[in-house]
């Protein structure tokens, strides 16, 4: 079946509609198990089939936070809410206690006027200061709920990295002789090859899971952190890539696979 007639999916993560404009997390999420159901197969008793059942949960948590990052903090918006009630009824407040002090002494000093004006102005500075504060409130808590999930993905990926780092494909060349404290290797050639392929495809999609924060949540920090996270996983899926280059490179390839 093709892509285009999938319902809600599309080829990439990438939500079906008008345009290709937003990833759908429910897709990522499905990638994730495929590939670890596909490491499961090959390398059952790996740390790497360990690995990706963590960035599994990993990418489900990031598919029900993203969800309810879209949503408003309620208890943060009714604070607001009557808070601004609070300042209309302030300004009310003052207009009467303005017209008071006209009405209630005749021939009143311009002191009397500005006095009551003043009491007037510090309350409005002050419900003034605690609206913007919970207006940025909602921000802050979810910048910060953000952030430390991007940085379990970060922690994640270097984990990932830490697998395949001596996973070395210069042992097959001829005349390689390992040292007593080298590590074991009993990969065949074609092993090595999707072992690496597998790693670099997990960094790929934990990038992925760190886009879907910042796909509706428009803050500096939250973008910073997501673009450190996209450079890292290239980075390390770019030196897997060199790997596997060399694993495919080989004469021997086709023959030991």
């Amino acid at each position: 079946m093709c892509a285009g007639h999938w319902p809600g999916y599309s080829m990439g993560g990438l939500a079906m509609g008008n345009e290709y404009l937003a990833l759908d997390s429910a897709y990522i999420v499905a990638t994730i198990d495929r590939l670890s159901q596909r490491i499961q197969e090959r390398f059952p008793e790996s740390g790497l089939s360990r690995v990706v059942v963590q960035v599994y949960d990993v990418g489900l948590k990031a598919k029900n936070e993203a969800a309810r990052m879209r949503r408003p903090i309620w208890w943060v918006r009714s604070v607001y809410i009557l808070l601004l009630i609070g300042l209309v009824g302030l300004g009310i407040l003052a207009v009467d206690s303005l017209r008071v002090v006209q009405l209630s002494t005749e021939g009143a000093s311009l002191l009397d006027y500005l006095q009551a004006i003043e009491s007037v102005i510090n309350e409005v500075i002050f419900l003034f200061a605690g609206i913007y504060f919970l207006a940025q409130l909602e921000s802050r808590i979810k910048r910060k709920q953000m952030l430390a999930a991007l940085h379990e993905l970060r922690s994640l990926a270097h984990v990932v990295d830490m697998h395949q780092l001596t996973k070395d494909p210069d042992r097959f060349r001829p005349g390689v002789v390992p040292t007593a404290s080298s590590p074991v290797r009993a990969m065949t050639q074609f092993e090595l090859s999707r072992y690496l392929d597998y790693s670099s495809e997990m960094l790929s999609l934990i990038g992925k899971i760190a886009a879907l924060y910042a796909q509706d949540f428009d803050d500096p920090s939250v973008l910073a952190a997501v673009n450190e996270i996209e450079s890292l996983t290239t980075g390390l899926s770019r030196k897997i890539w060199q790997k596997l280059m060399i694993v495919y490179s080989s004469p021997f390839f086709l023959e030991k696979g």
